[in-house]
């Protein structure tokens, strides 16, 4: 199903890339959590995924559990072994068997490689933001191995832009079909203004605002959040920060979040396969 592949170390256990790829160099950056909004955001401006959240999703019950299960795959996915990826994405392929409902369907390709293409855009643009700009070619490489999201979902190789030119064609296609529904327009207020524990909240505003940045202006608008100079002012003074800050900080601070994800995700497996049962990872 898979067409990226890695080289590696036949010393370690294989996994999807290995340490010198591209993906593992921009996505090991905790910071790139921070844009996740923005991401979930844009997957449910997709009337069909919103609507699919809306109605099957937990992210109103538990932000945080959606959040920690999104991170989990994606970890699995860009850091885990070759079984450990392929296992949780069919898990998650399991579970979405289930959403589905007049006018959307989980298991539909279209749906599943705008999901994928989100996730490179945004990670894309954020990760240039802070550590500035990637030359054409790393840019085009990184893309190429983040199409692996959308296969181990169920989407076929084919049925995605082939390289970066076509990628940004369909993608600017894509945001200006968008008519935000009701639905989309729920989800993405909850993601914003979730219910989090009171030692959490202060850092909701920064969110807010880098989640309006790195939305496209005519989202940005469909959904009713304010935009001026001064909120633009504010995005690029709290940017430059980052920029600033974040680089300096030691790696194994910036890269914790990964540490902390992979090694959760590897407990839940070896715990399912302990009781020889099903690793439970809930849907959307």
């Amino acid at each position: 199903m898979l067409t990226y592949t890695g080289r590696h170390d036949v010393q370690c256990e294989p996994g999807l890339f290995q340490d010198d790829d591209i993906i593992r160099r921009i996505t090991r950056e905790g910071i790139l959590i921070a844009s996740g909004g923005a991401a979930s955001i844009l997957q449910t401006s997709h009337p069909a995924v919103g609507q699919g959240v809306y109605d099957h999703s937990y992210t109103f019950q538990n932000p945080l559990g959606r959040l920690q299960n999104t991170m989990e795959w994606l970890y699995a996915v860009q850091f885990g072994t070759r079984e450990e990826a392929e296992m949780i994405s069919m898990f998650a392929r399991r579970m979405h068997d289930t959403v589905n409902g007049p006018g959307y369907d989980a298991q539909d390709v279209e749906p599943q490689v705008w999901v994928g293409a989100t996730l490179f855009d945004v990670a894309v643009r954020f990760y240039q933001a802070i550590f500035g700009r990637l030359s054409r070619n790393q840019i085009e490489e990184f893309y190429q191995q983040t199409r692996v999201y959308a296969q181990l979902m169920g989407a076929p190789a084919d049925a995605q832009p082939q390289n970066v030119e076509e990628f940004y064609v369909y993608y600017r296609k894509q945001i200006e079909s968008f008519e935000l529904t009701e639905a989309s327009k729920q989800v993405a207020h909850q993601v914003l203004h979730p219910k989090l524990p009171p030692h959490l909240q202060p850092g909701l505003a920064a969110i807010r605002l880098l989640t309006a940045g790195l939305m496209p202006e005519e989202l940005r608008a469909q959904y009713g959040w304010e935009w001026n100079a001064a909120r633009e002012r504010r995005f690029l003074m709290l940017v430059n920060a980052l920029r600033i800050v974040y680089p300096k900080l030691p790696l194994s601070l910036r890269t914790m979040p990964r540490q902390f994800y992979s090694r959760n995700i590897r407990k839940k497996i070896e715990k399912a396969r302990g009781r020889g049962a099903r690793l439970s990872v809930q849907s959307s």
